[in-house]
């Protein structure tokens, strides 16, 4: 599966590559994909055989491991190239799943098909949504049991997220969960649903909204899914409410910006927690669950850790989702002061509010900016240490709403933005776009923190030989010590990293591998060829400067000792 094991933590017990000879890495084999957008996720490897994805057109390669990547079939949709200008931040893709002898892939068109893994041919395929109203596919698959589950992406298009399961035996939905709505379709019982302990109380999902605005109120899910066999439960997070301009949508804006706790069989929702009520910032609460047993005030806990995109980083009781730890991640951020554990709710600077009085004013110097402080780029957890590794942004903003109207396919964000550096917290003294960082997420501290010159938007690998691996948009993929944060590696990819550092086992030797190919919102400048400092959504600006260390690609680059 494309995030190592139902509970998200990316660790692998792999320690032939350690921190002590880490340093003697070499490149084993390369593969181009052939296509010049953005690449997120990583590879999948089942046996012999490794299954490697693409952005938009989404080809799919089966490669022979035994053979450094010689390809076994190919497989490219055909997709109406007109979904391309709905996919809001690049036209990436985050990997596809395996089960039952198929490979999961979903499609920039929202498409769901199921390969055989031996051909490539089609099993089945089925449409999740209609890119014609901006609903895309930008997720990785997963599976759980006998079901397949996929959310959905177009926030920024006003669509109603919800998260889907289907069977793996046939593509026939079993269930689907939305976002915002009434209990028929949220899935809630108004009595057994709960937030922080308390129930919901009747169609939750309408009562924070104004008139019928949540039938285009976003809450998509185009992260990541954690699952507890224990508890058969699945974890998620939605994303921002439609339209970016708050004044447009009045109230706490229901179940959007919401990490949700579902039974896998029946899609029911157990527990809710909204992290950024009437989000005000694009502050997306997407990013991955991670499930760990953890010891909190001495006792033992089944916990959910959450890095949210604005600034907080979250540790909540997975059984019942109590509210245990809430703690900035990085110094930056100053929308909001703290995070009351009584009521969940963040306390607000108003001088950061972008809902000024109702009034289209420019909000300037709010961290983090939209991208968060972290965005769908997982983090790690090692048992080892304890710790959890994130990859983060390290970006502020100025932010002025302006009134839109909503019209099917058509943007639906109302916000101009411009980012910038959040600060200078590097030895010498410069501004720095990112940070990689170490924490504990039982206290909410950190633990280390190593600058970087740009966002450090890939996916962290831990393992047990005490490294962890992360990619840099200049390219470097960087090995550092687990405890300590000492870089012990370092090698320059042809293009920026934004994928998932993955590792396996073939024969007697481990291997690391990794896609480079710039792109995703850090990288939409270079990825869509905008240059105006407003354009990719306030991002183009920030990160100008790349184009003196690296430029488009898409190459996997795999590593042994």
């Amino acid at each position: 599966m494309p995030t190592g094991d139902y509970a998200n933590t990316r660790y692998s017990k792999l320690n032939q590559i350690n921190a002590g000879n880490v340093g003697d890495l070499k490149v084993a084999w390369t593969f181009s994909t052939g296509v010049l957008r953005g690449h997120e996720g990583g590879p999948l490897i089942i046996g012999d055989t490794m299954y490697l994805h693409t952005p938009f057109p989404n080809r799919v390669y089966s490669m022979d491991l035994k053979e450094e990547g010689r390809i076994n079939w190919m497989y490219e949709p055909k997709q109406d190239p007109s979904v391309i200008p709905v996919m809001c931040c690049d036209t990436v893709n985050r990997g596809v799943s395996y089960a039952d002898g198929k490979v999961f892939l979903y499609q920039a068109d929202a498409t769901l098909v199921a390969l055989d893994k031996n051909t490539g041919a089609v099993v089945w395929k089925v449409s999740n949504g209609d890119a014609g109203k901006g609903e895309t596919g930008t997720s990785a698959p997963m599976v759980y049991n006998d079901k397949v589950y996929v959310g959905i992406s177009g926030g920024e298009f006003g669509v109603q997220g919800h998260l889907t399961a289907y069977n793996i035996s046939n593509g026939k939905m079993a269930w689907r969960g939305y976002s915002t709505g009434p209990d028929s379709q949220t899935l809630m019982d108004p009595k057994k649903t709960t937030h922080l302990g308390k129930a919901v109380g009747k169609n939750s999902g309408t009562a924070t909204w104004e008139g019928d605005q949540w039938k285009i109120g976003g809450g998509t899910t185009w992260g990541w899914y954690s699952f507890d066999p224990e508890l058969n439960l699945i974890y998620y997070g939605t994303g921002n409410p439609s339209t970016w301009n708050p004044v447009q949508r009045p109230g706490d804006n229901r179940w959007s910006m919401t990490i949700f706790a579902r039974d896998a069989d029946t899609g029911m929702a157990k527990w809710v927690y909204q992290m950024t009520p009437h989000d005000e910032w694009d502050y997306d609460g997407i990013n991955e669950m991670i499930l760990a047993d953890q010891a909190i005030d001495g006792k033992m806990r089944k916990t959910l850790v959450h890095f949210d995109r604005n600034g907080f980083g979250y540790t909540l009781d997975r059984v019942t989702g109590e509210l245990l730890v809430a703690e900035k991640y990085d110094p930056a951020v100053n929308w909001a002061t703290h995070v009351d554990m009584k009521t969940g709710r963040p306390q607000v600077v108003s001088r950061y509010s972008t809902d000024q009085n109702g009034a289209d004013v420019n909000t300037t110097n709010i961290c983090p900016a939209a991208l968060g402080t972290k965005d769908q780029q997982p983090a790690a957890y090692s048992p080892d240490t304890k710790l959890f590794y994130v990859p983060t942004n390290h970006v502020c903003m100025d932010y002025e709403p302006f009134e839109v109207e909503y019209t099917a396919g058509q943007p639906y964000v109302g916000a101009t933005l411009s980012m910038f550096p959040g600060g200078k917290v590097t030895k010498d003294g410069t501004d720095n776009l990112g940070n990689f960082i170490a924490w504990d997420a039982t206290k909410g501290e950190i633990k280390w923190s190593n600058p970087e010159q740009f966002s450090v938007w890939s996916g962290a690998l831990a393992t047990a030989g005490n490294v962890v691996f992360y990619g840099t948009l200049e390219g470097y993929l960087k090995a550092v010590n687990a405890e300590t944060g000492e870089e012990l590696y370092r090698f320059k990819t042809p293009s920026g990293i934004i994928g998932n550092v993955t590792t396996w086992k073939h024969g007697s030797k481990q291997y690391i591998g990794v896609l480079s190919g710039l792109g995703g919102w850090a990288g939409i400048g270079f990825a869509a060829g905008l240059t105006g400092d407003s354009e990719g959504l306030g991002a183009v600006g920030a990160y100008k400067s790349l184009s003196s260390y690296t430029s488009l690609g898409g190459v996997l680059t795999v590593f042994s000792l």
